[in-house]
This record gives structure tokens, C-alpha cells and sequence, in this order.
């Protein structure tokens, strides 16, 4: 068994690499580009919206109540002229990133924990590369995509944006596992 405590570094350097492969992912390759869209008549629907008074939150449409509810006429007609999706409002003003940076990054690290508690109660000291490698990796590919396929399923998501969040997820856990065989103790 190996503690975590004795895993703090890899936990960091893991978290760090991760950190910056996800900028470049982000900032300079272009392939997730295509997982939002403009809305159609953009400037009518957010003056729509500004005059709702949204709050921050997430908001499905057309919104039952209850399961009764859903059952209605009216609701089954709501539902069929459609639109139909949810929306994720944030509060007004310019968007900043250092709140979601630090959040992203502290993701990262609980990531690590959770990649070093599960290698360290699975391998002893000294286990050789590849099998820390590989359970590594796959704690850590859990952790980074284990739940992405629930936006797909419950959220509309394409499947497209799905798959690439798995190629982002596969790179992350890559770097993971590298990280901690490398740095792996005695």
C-alpha cells in the first residue's frame, strides 16, 4: 500500500500538465468550436430573456411541475410546437475565467486524490510502470469523463461534443497515468 500523502507530487505535477493541456485544448486547437451555436435571432430571445429577470440557475422548457402534469394535453401540445431544452443561465456582465480556472485546477487535484487513493490501496511500492500506468489512467479517465455521457443522454448534448469531452478526458488520463508511473515511489 502507498499513502497519499507519499503521492503529493505526482498529485500536483498531474494536475498541472492536465491544467495546461486542457488551455492549449481550449485556446488553440479549434476542434471544440462546434459544441455551442448562436441562437437564431440572438438579440430578440435574449431581449425576451433580460425581460424574464432569469436568475443564475438551470432551467428546462417547456417546464412541468409533476409527471401528472407532463401527462396533459396542454403539456403534450407545449412539447410539440416545441421548442423544447434547457438553458443555463449565469449571472450578467463580462465573462471572467480566474473563478473557473481555479475551480478546474482544484477539479484537477481531487482528481489526483482520488487516482493516488485508489493506485495506492491497489499497488505496493515499487510497482512497475505499466500497471501503475494503466490504473491510473483508468481511474483518472473515470474521473475526468465518467459522467459525460449523462449530458448526452438527459441533456441533448450532440454526441459529437460528447466524444470530443472523451478525447479531452483520454488526454487527461493519459498524462495522469504517465505522471504516476514516472513519479511512482519504491
Amino acid at each position: 500500500m502507498v499513502t497519499i500523502a507519499s503521492l503529493w507530487i505526482p498529485i500536483l505535477v498531474s494536475a498541472v500538465l492536465v491544467f495546461v493541456a486542457s488551455s492549449v485544448i481550449h485556446m488553440v486547437l479549434t476542434y471544440h468550436r462546434a459544441d455551442y451555436r448562436q441562437l437564431p435571432n440572438e438579440e430578440r430571445v435574449l431581449d425576451a430573456l433580460r425581460g424574464a429577470a432569469l436568475p443564475p440557475g438551470a432551467y428546462f422548457y417547456p417546464y412541468a411541475g409533476s409527471v401528472k402534469e407532463m401527462g396533459t394535453p396542454a403539456m403534450i401540445e407545449k412539447f410539440k410546437r416545441g421548442p423544447v431544452g434547457m438553458l443555463i443561465a449565469m449571472p450578467a456582465g463580462p465573462p471572467t475565467m480566474t473563478k473557473s480556472l481555479v475551480q478546474w485546477f482544484g477539479f484537477c487535484l481531487v482528481v489526483g486524490v482520488f487516482t493516488a487513493y485508489v493506485a495506492g490501496r491497489a499497488l505496493g511500492p515499487g510497482a512497475p510502470y505499466l500497471t501503475v500506468f494503466r490504473m491510473a489512467g483508468t481511474v483518472a479517465f473515470l474521473g475526468y469523463v465518467g459522467a459525460e455521457a449523462t449530458n448526452t443522454i438527459w441533456r441533448g448534448q450532440s454526441l459529437g461534443t460528447t466524444l470530443r469531452n472523451y478525447m479531452d478526458g483520454l488526454i487527461y488520463a493519459l498524462l495522469t497515468a504517465g505522471v504516476f508511473g514516472w513519479l511512482w515511489p519504491e
